[in-house]
């Protein structure tokens, strides 16, 4: 058995390393790195509980208003108010928006720009891949780029700027957008729907969402969501990556009626989600400490980095188990027939989830957007407790992001912060069970002399790995 250390990886968010055992040409195992501690939970005890919501969204520049979101909700639980029902209205659809941003960016500027590497060429569709996704030149990805922009227009008319808004707060968001706003939001909307239609799907996006099976997907050849097809029925990348099959959804985007995607676990079957049930991990991470709930939890790096430990990430597992986060997450928990035919499935179900639920998004934002009353009240104020506690829970682009915060004497005694790629990219347990990517990588085919092997990279990518988030 041989020993491979990929890494430095680029094309994700921070910074990544993986070693793998290698015999017969395949990973016989893996271990997942985060090498780059940056103290944000650490920075938020002493101060004013407020201050969480200007800081955390500077965790990541991409996903800034997910931990916005996730803060003002851990604020609301302390402080024992909700946001008026508008107010929460429109946090949905900042927050909306941004997920929608990041799944065109992880499609076209970070997943698919691998298959117009030269080890592919000879290949049906290599020149249509390398035309549309080369790096900075290609068609789409310009094309991508732009139509991100005039999307986050939204943000910009609802929260003055993106990233690092603060226009959500514990009690809802601080503009109240009046007739003439909510025209320029249906317009944007329109335009972004145009551009699905006319270029990523190259059809109705209800079309899309219709489709039931594995068999129906890989037959869609339309857009540049064909072309991805096309090249993963050649490549077989259903079988590549598999994950357990057991997927968790913190609800997304919340409202009067109830979150807009189902809350709860899903392991052969949807089960109600309980959050008690949840314990980080130490045993493999270079933290001191014990395995406990992030509402107890701290963070202590070990200065030494000792042994077991061999990342900075903790292993979170929810009642003893490891759960896989993400877009194909939703989309089962949340029951759509098409995810749960690609259950337990690779790289092919990971990046045909993103773009499923982003079919599925636009007219969930057309709605948010066609229930704003411009006469309503937006946020309701309420003061900062001496005393409490609060969980905030959200889904961020990636998967499931929770904040805790312990409020004592007016001032934050304890913040914990779990991300989605903590979940997917944790190391070991101490049961030595592997994290979700840990597994996934097992006998991915290795070539002859591959330093950075092609079905490694394009099963990381699958998860969109933002190492920035994973250790704060």
């Amino acid at each position: 058995m041989t020993k491979l250390v990929v890494g430095p990886f680029n094309r994700v968010e921070g910074d990544l390393e993986v070693t793998l055992d290698l015999a017969e040409g395949r990973v016989r195992a893996a271990r997942v790195n985060a090498p780059l501690f940056r103290g944000f939970e650490r920075m938020l005890e002493g101060r004013d509980p407020r201050d969480a919501l200007t800081i955390t969204p500077r965790i990541c520049g991409i996903c800034s208003i997910s931990q916005s979101a996730a803060a003002a909700r851990a604020l609301a639980a302390a402080m024992g108010i909700e946001p008026t029902p508008q107010g929460a209205r429109v946090a949905a659809l900042l927050h909306a928006v941004e997920n929608a941003a990041d799944h065109l960016t992880h499609f076209h500027l970070f997943f698919m720009p691998d298959f117009t590497r030269p080890v592919y060429a000879g290949r049906g569709w290599h020149a249509r891949a390398v035309e549309r996704f080369t790096a900075v030149e290609g068609s789409a990805l310009r094309a991508a780029v732009a139509a991100r922009a005039e999307l986050l227009h939204i943000v910009g008319m609802l929260g003055g700027k993106w990233p690092h808004t603060l226009a959500i707060q514990p009690g809802g968001v601080t503009r109240a957008p009046g007739p003439r706003e909510k025209m320029r939001l249906e317009i944007a909307l329109r335009a972004f729907r145009r551009y699905l239609e006319e270029t990523v799907f190259g059809g109705r996006l209800e079309d899309f969402c219709a489709l039931q099976t594995e068999a129906a997907l890989l037959h869609w050849d339309r857009g540049d969501a064909g072309l991805f097809l096309e090249i993963a029925a050649d490549l077989d990348l259903a079988r590549m990556g598999c994950g357990s099959g057991r997927y968790l959804s913190y609800g997304a985007y919340p409202t009067e009626e109830g979150p807009l995607f189902a809350a709860g676990v899903w392991e052969g079957g949807r089960e109600a989600l309980n959050t008690s049930t949840i314990r980080e991990d130490l045993s493999h991470a270079w933290m001191e400490g014990k395995a406990l709930h992030p509402a107890e939890g701290r963070t202590e790096p070990d200065p030494d980095m000792a042994e077991p430990g061999y990342t900075w990430c903790k292993a979170p597992r929810l009642n003893g188990r490891t759960m896989e986060v993400g877009a194909l997450a939703r989309q089962v928990v949340d029951g759509h027939p098409l995810a749960l035919a690609m259950a337990g499935g690779g790289v092919l179900a990971r990046v045909a989830g993103r773009l499923l639920e982003l079919a599925r998004m636009q007219g969930m934002m057309e709605a948010l957007v066609a229930g704003i009353d411009p006469g309503a009240t937006f946020m309701q104020a309420g003061p900062v407790p001496k005393q409490g506690t609060g969980e905030g829970l959200v889904e961020a682009a990636r998967g499931a992001l929770g904040h805790w915060v312990q409020i004592d004497s007016g001032r934050i005694t304890r913040y914990q912060i779990i991300a989605p790629t903590t979940w997917n990219f944790s190391p070991r347990d101490a049961e030595g069970v592997p994290g979700p990517l840990e597994a996934a990588l097992e006998g991915a085919p290795v070539a002859e002399a591959e330093t950075t092997p092609i079905s490694v990279q394009h099963i990381v990518r699958s998860f969109d790995p933002c190492m920035v988030c994973t250790v704060h």
